[in-house]
């Protein structure tokens, strides 16, 4: 490879640099970073043997754990596109991502987590492939490999990817991806929209890794440091720490499935310097955990928490040795493009996400004129930069949607940028569910409603939760003599759809809150929040 730093050669130099430190750790194991460079490059013997190459787009479907971790680097150092899914997707969600995303090979694995069994989803997802091997739904894709012991009808053994590695040398490999680069394409991350089911934002290698030693940089991130992350890895809030964390020489904490009892024992076991929550639902559930007083903090630097004012003040006061981190990002800029200073005042971390990384531009703008508000006037949020994706994979439309002729990233995110440069994050602009760090677009929630037999119309709003943030509500007109209940509906939604995406609430309405030509999203959510009393 050659022409800067891509993903996969972030752990080949750390394993150069610091072969016997751990690099990951599982409740269940560790591995050193010689290991796990080792194991992604079996993996990426494996991608060579059944074809895959340079520029070509790898799915993975799978749980935290090790095998997704050698994955994540595997993929990479094949030269391929890491396209990492939400492993908490149902059938119909997968079948559209998997339908758009031209994966040649889709990695799973046979691990049931949380009660969730990968197989029988794919092969609901992609008819055919049990038969076959194939389903004519995803064209492009060639080969399914289950990882582990179990075999499935349709896919290929973790022990044949093995046994293709062992035929394959790293030499092999290596002249397949010499003209690999740092600008090429190397992840496709998933994110859902306002409107519509989930999009794919192409990011290039250089977009992921400067940005993550960007926030690196900001964190002062040492080979000292012991980075404890919950979070998925498919997701931006997993991802980026592990990359900046192995790029430093740290060693990374990780757990397959987050519950509050393995995360405090975890913590307690590894003694981490930063905790890297997130979101309030997790957080929260250490700090109401009966056994948190019993945990050590004070080795803890570092809280990173994306949350209400009071319940950033709350963890503030739960870590006392801590700094609380705000932080503000997207998927489409390649994760965090601001992240708060830790020498900055408590007052001022908890009211603000930080300024934006050198290279990075953010101004807010009035949403009808365009023009850029004045220093703490909010307006929508705009990003421009290296860290930007290039565009959502097969979609130019929504692309020129997105990013404008000079560059800027319209977030439809509403916020202020004060005199000193600090973004602060206010609210979204676009009618996206936020529940617990996962985006939900309402038109999926209401796509899938609208199929009931009892259903005329429907509309789906976010209403505050105080664990989650946010849960999906829907409001529904149903068909003249119809009947439905709420439970019902509820019900219909449970096993189509992720459990986050399933509503909470369902009111029934005979009239809908009108503009001149639609619906009044917003009226229907104070109208809740205010029967709520949320």
């Amino acid at each position: 490879m050659s022409g800067g730093t891509t993903i996969g050669q972030v752990l080949v130099e750390a394993a150069e640099r610091w072969p016997d430190r751990i690099a990951v750790s599982f409740p269940d194991g560790a591995r050193t970073y010689a290991e796990l460079a080792d194991a992604a490059r079996r993996t990426a013997r494996g991608l060579h043997g059944l074809g895959v190459r340079p520029g070509e787009h790898v799915g993975v479907l799978m749980p935290n754990g090790p095998e997704l971790v050698d994955a994540i680097f595997g993929v990479a150092l094949a030269g391929g596109v890491l396209c990492p899914l939400n492993a908490r997707y149902r059938a119909t969600e997968l079948a559209h991502v998997v339908s758009r995303a031209e994966h040649v090979v889709l990695l799973t694995s046979d691990a049931i987590v949380d009660h969730v069994d990968y197989v029988p989803i794919l092969h609901e997802a992609l008819p055919g492939l049990a038969k076959t091997g194939t389903s004519s739904r995803a064209p492009a894709l060639r080969d399914v490999v289950l990882l582990g012991e179990r075999q499935a009808p349709g896919t290929r053994s973790g022990a044949e990817l093995d046994a293709l590695a062992a035929s394959v040398t790293d030499e092999d490999v290596a002249r397949a991806t010499r003209d690999v680069v740092a600008d090429d394409p190397g992840l496709v991350l998933t994110t859902s929209g306002t409107t519509a089911h989930p999009k794919g934002c192409v990011l290039t290698h250089d977009a992921i890794v400067r940005g993550s030693r960007a926030v690196a940089e900001r964190e002062r991130v040492t080979g000292d440091d012991v980075c404890w992350d919950p979070l998925p890895l498919f997701h931006t809030s997993g991802l980026q720490p592990l990359l900046y964390v192995l790029d430093r020489g740290g060693r990374f904490l990780c757990l397959t499935h987050f519950t509050a009892d393995a995360g405090l024992e975890q913590i307690r076991a590894e003694a981490p310097t930063m905790i890297k929550s997130t979101f309030p639902p997790v957080t929260l559930a250490l700090v109401d955990h009966p056994a948190f007083g019993s945990i050590d903090t004070s080795r803890i630097r570092l809280v990173q928490l994306v949350a209400p004012l009071d319940t950033l003040r709350r963890v503030q006061r739960a870590f006392p040795h801590a700094a609380i981190q705000g932080a503000y990002g997207l998927s489409e800029a390649g994760g965090y493009v601001a992240v708060n200073d830790l020498d900055e005042g408590d007052e001022t971390r908890l009211t603000t996400e930080g300024r934006p990384f050198p290279g990075i531009e953010i101004r807010a703008v009035d949403a009808d004129s365009g023009a850029t508000c004045a220093p703490s006037e909010p307006g929508e949020l705009l990003v421009r930069g290296f860290t930007l994706f290039r565009g959502y994979h097969g979609d130019p439309e929504r692309t020129a949607e997105a990013l404008d002729a000079d560059g800027w990233l319209h977030t439809g995110d509403r916020g202020l940028v004060d005199a000193e440069g600090r973004v602060a994050f206010l609210g979204r602009i676009k009618e996206m569910i936020r529940v617990g760090g996962e985006n939900v677009g309402p038109a999926e929630i209401e796509g899938l409603l609208s199929t009931h037999p009892a259903v005329h119309l429907v509309q789906a709003v976010g209403v505050p939760d105080e664990r989650l943030e946010e849960v999906p509500a829907v409001f529904v007109q149903l068909k003249p003599g119809a009947a439905a209940s709420e439970e019902e509906l509820i019900a219909w939604c449970s096993g189509r759809i992720a459990s986050f995406k399933v509503p909470r609430h369902v009111r029934f309405v005979d009239e809908w809150p009108m503009s001149a030509t639609k619906i009044q999203r917003f009226r229907l959510r104070e109208q809740l929040v205010a029967e709520l009393g949320a």
